[in-house]
């Protein structure tokens, strides 16, 4: 059954034969309409230029709307209001007790050196520590409320206690950092 294609074609009576005129035309018109070419929408440079500077604008809008301002950052030292209770109000003895934790956190507190790289983890305790500061002011008014109890006074040594230390494991955090950090630029400069 196989043929070779030279034989047939020297077999072939064709040969002096020429296409009849406007073939070509007609060939590619009845193409055209069998397979209908596409329209392709081209982009300019210019309009994706334009729809990346949109999408960032958007993106650095949808990040600073989220983002806490640096002047918003949360109150950590215990608000008192004339009209709540607090331990110092009970007796001396707690009065010295409250008054020795809340010295402890200031400290802490103006001990942590804040630094762009330590940012979050930084806003991260402050946000726990705001959390607790605000249940130490809802104790505050229970204690105020309904008189000292053992359990509203030890909630709130407790809450003092568990405010000293987060600020304790903060700046043990900060200092792994920063040893980290000095260490990789140790191995950056004997490169």
């Amino acid at each position: 059954m196989a043929q070779d294609l030279r034989e047939l074609f020297k077999n072939d009576k064709i040969l002096g034969e020429r296409m009849p005129k406007n073939h070509e035309t007609r060939f590619l018109d009845k193409l055209n309409t069998a397979l209908p070419e596409t329209k392709t929408y081209k982009f300019s440079w210019m309009q994706i230029a334009a729809s990346v500077v949109v999408l960032l604008g958007l993106s650095f809008g949808v990040f600073k709307c989220f983002q806490p301002a640096i002047g918003d950052t949360p109150e950590i030292v215990a608000n008192k209001t004339a009209d709540t209770k607090t331990l110092g109000d009970i007796s001396p003895g707690l009065k010295k007790v409250e008054d020795y934790y809340l010295a402890s956190i200031n400290l802490e507190l103006s001990k942590v050196k804040y630094t762009p790289e330590t940012k979050e983890l930084f806003d991260g305790y402050l946000i726990q520590l705001n959390a607790l500061d605000k249940e130490y002011q809802k104790l505050s008014l229970e204690l105020t409320e309904s008189g000292p109890s053992e359990l509203t006074v030890n909630a709130l040594i407790d809450n003092l206690k568990l405010r000293l230390n987060l600020l304790y494991r903060l700046r043990s955090q900060l200092q792994e950092f920063n040893t980290s950090d000095a260490h990789v630029d140790e191995v950056y400069q004997s490169i």
